[in-house]
C-alpha cells in the first residue's frame, strides 16, 4: 500500500469510523514500545515546568484591538528545552504577530508536557472562553511513541479542529515531527519512528485541510541542523529543540500563522512559480508535504470546485521563513496589566 493510500486510509477511518493501526505488525508495535522506553530512559524523566507565558505582547507603534492567539499540544508547543520564556515557540510566534501586524497579541498556551492528541479536548475546554482568532497546535510524538493507534490519534485532531472552527478561530497545526533524527532512539527504532511520525503526518495534514484549517510539516525540520551542530539545535536532553531549534519552528510558522490572519502578502490564485507553489489533490499533496519540512498546506478552489474525483485540492507552499529578531527578557515588549486568559 502506497503512503498516499495509507494516508488517505487514516484518515478515511478517522471520519467514517473504525480503528486499529494501519499495515503495522504486531512485531514491529512491540519493537517500537520496548526501544521507546529504552529512548525515554536515555533521556531521563521530564519534571520541567513549562514557563508562564500568557501575557498581552507589544511591538513598537502597536494600537488597535489585539489578537487573541492560544496555543494547544503538547512539550514543543510548551517550549520544553528553551533557555527562557523569550524563546518558547508560543512567545516567539505572539512576538513576531505583534510586529507584522502592528497590533498588540494576547496569548494564552495550555499545553501540556507529555500531551497527546486525545488531550486536545480538554485544552479548548480552557481556551473557549478566550475566543481565540487563531490557535496553533503541536501534537503527535507522544502519539507515536506510546503506540496510539493513527486512526484514533487523527480522529481527536479533527474533533479539535472541527471544535476550533465553530469558535470561528482560524486553525494552524504544526505536524508531528520526524521521530528518524532523535538520536537517543537506537536503530531499528529510529527508522520504524521515521515511518510511523510521516504517515502520521500525512494523515494530520489530509485532516486539517479538510477541517479548514492550515498544517505546516514540521518533519525532519530539525535534521540538517543535528546532524552540523546538534549541541545548538537541540537541548541537553537531545530530544527537545534548543532555544535556537525553537527559534527556527517559530520562524517556519510565523508566516502561515499571519497569512491565516490576513497579514502578509497572500498568494494570488493563480500558481506563481516563484512562491515555489503547486496546486495538487490533498492526499498527493500530503505526502509531499510530510517528507519537505517547511511546507504548508490549505485547501483552494480551482475552477470554482473544491475537489475533483482524486479529491480535496489543496495549496503546497513553501513560505519564506520570517526571521525572528532575538530579544533578551528585559527587551521583551510585555503588557502585564493585560495578562491574557479567558475573562
Amino acid at each position: 500500500m502506497s503512503r498516499e493510500s495509507q494516508a488517505k486510509r487514516i484518515a478515511a477511518r478517522a471520519a467514517y469510523g473504525g480503528g486499529g493501526l494501519v499495515a503495522t505488525s504486531a512485531t514491529a508495535a512491540a519493537l517500537l514500545w520496548a526501544e521507546a522506553r529504552y529512548a525515554r530512559r536515555q533521556v531521563g524523566e521530564v519534571t520541567a515546568v513549562p514557563f508562564a507565558v500568557d501575557a498581552t505582547y507589544l511591538a513598537p507603534g502597536v494600537a488597535g484591538t489585539p489578537l487573541r492567539l492560544a496555543v494547544l499540544g503538547d512539550s514543543a508547543a510548551a517550549g520544553l528545552g528553551a533557555d527562557s520564556a523569550t524563546d518558547t515557540p508560543a512567545v516567539l510566534i505572539a512576538q513576531g504577530l505583534a510586529d507584522v501586524s502592528a497590533r498588540p497579541v494576547r496569548l494564552i498556551n495550555v499545553s501540556v508536557v507529555g500531551a497527546q492528541t486525545s488531550d486536545l479536548d480538554e485544552q479548548i475546554d480552557l481556551v473557549a472562553a478566550f475566543d481565540p482568532d487563531v490557535v496553533v497546535i503541536f501534537v503527535g510524538a507522544n502519539d507515536v511513541t506510546h503506540r496510539v493507534s493513527p486512526t484514533n490519534s487523527v480522529r481527536h485532531l479533527a474533533h479539535a479542529v472541527r471544535r476550533l472552527r465553530e469558535l470561528e478561530a482560524e486553525v494552524v497545526v504544526g505536524t508531528c515531527p520526524d521521530l528518524g533524527t532523535v538520536k537517543p532512539l537506537p536503530q531499528p527504532l529510529r527508522e520504524i519512528g521515521r515511518r510511523w511520525s510521516r504517515r502520521l503526518a500525512a494523515a494530520q495534514i489530509i485532516t486539517v485541510v479538510e477541517g479548514g484549517g492550515r498544517a505546516v510539516s514540521v518533519g525532519a525540520l530539525l535534521g540538517p541542523e543535528f546532524d552540523q551542530s546538534p549541541q545548538d539545535y537541540f537541548s541537553s536532553d537531545r530530544f527537545h529543540p534548543s532555544s535556537l531549534g525553537y527559534r527556527r519552528l517559530a520562524e517556519i510558522l510565523l508566516p502561515t500563522v499571519c497569512a491565516a490572519l490576513g497579514y502578509g502578502p497572500e498568494p494570488d490564485p493563480e500558481l506563481d512559480p516563484r512562491r515555489h507553489e503547486e496546486v495538487l489533490p490533498l492526499s498527493e499533496a500530503a505526502v509531499q508535504a510530510a517528507d519537505a519540512a517547511g511546507t504548508e498546506l490549505s485547501g483552494v478552489v480551482v475552477d470554482g470546485y473544491d475537489r475533483s474525483s482524486r479529491g480535496r485540492w489543496a495549496a503546497l507552499r513553501h513560505r519564506i521563513p520570517m526571521p525572528l529578531r532575538r530579544r533578551s527578557d528585559d527587551d521583551l515588549m510585555v503588557d502585564d496589566g493585560a495578562a491574557a486568559g479567558p475573562s
